[in-house]
């Protein structure tokens, strides 16, 4: 009887403990990140640290040079052009002698021409506005990706570091069950399988905590992609934080919304309208041009050498008039760059439903994903509360003889692996719920503002 009580006093102390780590694990989104980095700080790091995001930026400051440019071919042309020679020669005039010249000349013509009738020019600066906002929609679609890559990625360390955490709360649970299984043996009240089965959890909780580990490098190697150097801890998602529906609650209002104003349907939206202005340039191509012309110049020549006599020449001139250019036949060179133009703005038309129906099948899953998180998270939040109910429950019957090492044993993984899906299944849905609005277009730094506020500061 006194070795009962013994064993009794043993494995309730040990009991107890394993409860304290259990406790601990389920505590873990507390004791993570609470003074480290938050979202909103590493998603500024990555603004300026992210190569594929800066690379966005210079392609869209590149691209707005196109309205300029293409403006150009609409205002006056003001050209200033001159020369200066000089030339030794011998003239020969009715017999000799020969005459010998050295003849010095100058000349300067500043010329200024503005374009009256060009439709060729006037649809390639249509075409240019449109590139421009086809470019502006690209960057707009690379600082969505921006932000859903820095949340991706924060999120996956969390979870990993969660994972580690997890992981040693079961290494320490599963040592005090070795513990009372050993002890339990030696004093003749246990059979040697318990041990066994404790030591083989007890190695698959060290295995997964070695893979755990590598997980966590992968995924901090992924954020330093983007921030340069991944901080050291991270602010992770409050407990008690509610995880926001999508609104509204109507799976069509996101998919019309996402067929219309994604970036990935402005872009090809825009494409379309620049290909068909380019369709109207190239049709211009037949069309005659009008210019306004005024030129004003001097040249100088110091004698000459066609002429017996040798003087000097001075010559002001200023001419004011218009040129017109009729194009009459290029070699066919029109007519196939306007075919060409035509097949280009079929394929933007079809790249432009494409990205309709992607946009649309993109905010159903996203929709769909955050339902259902939802869900799970509810489903999950239940059965952590069920399974530590059955881990007190066989941890009792442990003690009193009536459940096996290995009904403890389940007991725990079942509660560790629900505890930790738990938590991950909050960071995909919140996530998820970003990807919603990225797809219809209107994720923007209000809503990492937004999660910001649900982490641990």
């Amino acid at each position: 009887m006194r070795v009962w009580n013994g064993l009794s006093k043993i494995r309730t102390s040990g009991l107890q403990r394993g409860m304290r780590y259990l406790a601990g694990a389920l505590l873990l989104p507390l004791s993570f990140g609470a003074f480290g980095d938050d979202l909103l700080a590493v998603y500024h790091k990555a603004q300026e640290n992210d190569p594929t995001y800066s690379s966005a930026q210079y392609t869209y400051a590149a691209a707005k040079q196109k309205v300029p440019q293409a403006r150009a071919g609409l205002l006056p042309v003001v050209n200033l052009t001159g020369s200066d020679s000089k030339a030794k020669d011998t003239a020969l005039f009715d017999g000799p002698p020969i005459i010998n010249r050295n003849i010095a000349s100058w000349a300067w013509t500043l010329q200024l021409t503005q374009p009256l009738i060009n439709f060729q020019n006037i649809y390639a600066f249509s075409s240019a506005e449109m590139q421009v906002t086809q470019a502006h929609a690209q960057y707009a679609l690379a600082e969505q990706d921006l932000i859903l890559r820095v949340t991706q990625a924060y999120f996956d360390v969390l979870v990993a570091q969660n994972t580690i955490e997890v992981a040693q709360a079961q290494i320490r649970a599963t040592e005090e069950q070795l513990a009372l299984a050993q002890h339990g043996f030696d004093e003749g009240t246990n059979a040697i399988t318990d041990v066994h089965e404790a030591k083989s959890r007890a190695d698959l909780a060290r295995s997964q905590y070695v893979a755990a580990r590598n997980d966590l490098e992968d995924k901090n190697a992924e954020l330093e992609k983007m921030v340069e150097q991944a901080p050291k801890t991270l602010a992770a998602l409050r407990p008690e934080a509610t995880i926001p529906r999508p609104q509204p609650e109507n799976i069509k209002d996101w998919t019309e919304q996402a067929r219309e104003s994604n970036p990935a349907v402005l872009a090809p939206l825009a494409a379309l309208g620049a290909a068909e202005a380019e369709v109207r340039k190239n049709r211009a191509g037949n069309m005659p041009t009008l210019d306004f012309v005024a030129s004003y110049g001097n040249n100088y020549a110091s004698g000459s050498i066609s002429l017996p006599s040798n003087y000097d020449t001075r010559v002001n001139s200023a001419q004011l008039g218009f040129q017109f250019n009729m194009p009459l036949f290029a070699g066919g060179l029109t007519n196939s760059r306007i075919i060409e133009a035509l097949d280009n703005q079929g394929k933007a038309r079809a790249d432009l439903e494409v990205a309709r129906r992607q946009s649309a099948t993109d905010a159903k899953k996203a929709y769909a994903a955050v339902v259902n998180g939802l869900a799970q998270i509810e489903a999950l939040e239940s059965a952590v509360e069920s399974s530590k109910s059955a881990v007190k429950g066989n941890q009792v019957g442990y003690k009193l003889g009536i459940h096996m090492n290995i009904d403890v044993l389940n007991a725990e993984q079942q509660l560790y692996t629900a505890q930790r899906d738990l938590i991950k299944a909050r960071y995909d849905t919140l996530f998820q719920g970003l990807k919603l609005k990225a797809a219809a277009g209107v994720l923007s730094e209000s809503d990492v503002e937004m999660v910001n506020a649900m982490l641990v500061h």
